[in-house]
């Protein structure tokens, strides 16, 4: 599962969720006008991707969680409010995307992704940041919490 990149999850969880959105008798489901809420989902997502992205290009560390290692632990900036703004910038970009389209099935879509990023990725990047950076990373882990 961790072979493919998170963004290949939104990606597919999203589709798969607007299909099933349209499959017989979940089509028929009423709809409902959540583009305000996902704007601000959105904004808020892209505020989380592009202040983590930039904070990860100055550390000059790795972008991929299968990565072997990292050069840095960052952990100030939007990693001082939750240690992985990255996967809840994605989250909300599933969140937004069901707002968006105001179809009921799609709200799937953010509960798969946060399951996959919590229990799949997570806890294989936590391990392998635990490996080096230790006492540093346990320390920041008590500090700030895992999503908000």
């Amino acid at each position: 599962m961790r072979q493919a990149p998170p963004v290949a999850w939104v990606i597919l969880l999203t589709g798969a969720a607007y299909a099933l959105s349209r499959a017989p008798g979940l089509n028929a489901l009423p709809t409902f006008d959540g583009r305000l809420f996902a704007i601000i989902a959105l904004v808020a997502a892209a505020a989380l991707l592009l202040a983590a992205t930039l904070q990860f290009r100055l550390a000059k560390t790795e972008f991929m969680p299968n990565s072997p290692t990292n050069a840095s632990l960052v952990t100030d900036g939007v990693f001082a409010l939750t240690r992985n703004p990255m996967y809840l910038g994605m989250t909300l970009i599933c969140v937004a995307a069901a707002l968006w389209l105001g179809r009921w099935p799609m709200l799937a879509a953010p509960l798969v992704f946060f399951a996959v990023a919590n229990w799949v990725f997570i806890p294989f990047e936590e391990a392998k940041m635990r490996r080096q950076f230790a006492d540093a990373f346990d320390a920041y882990a008590k500090r700030i919490r895992r999503w908000i």
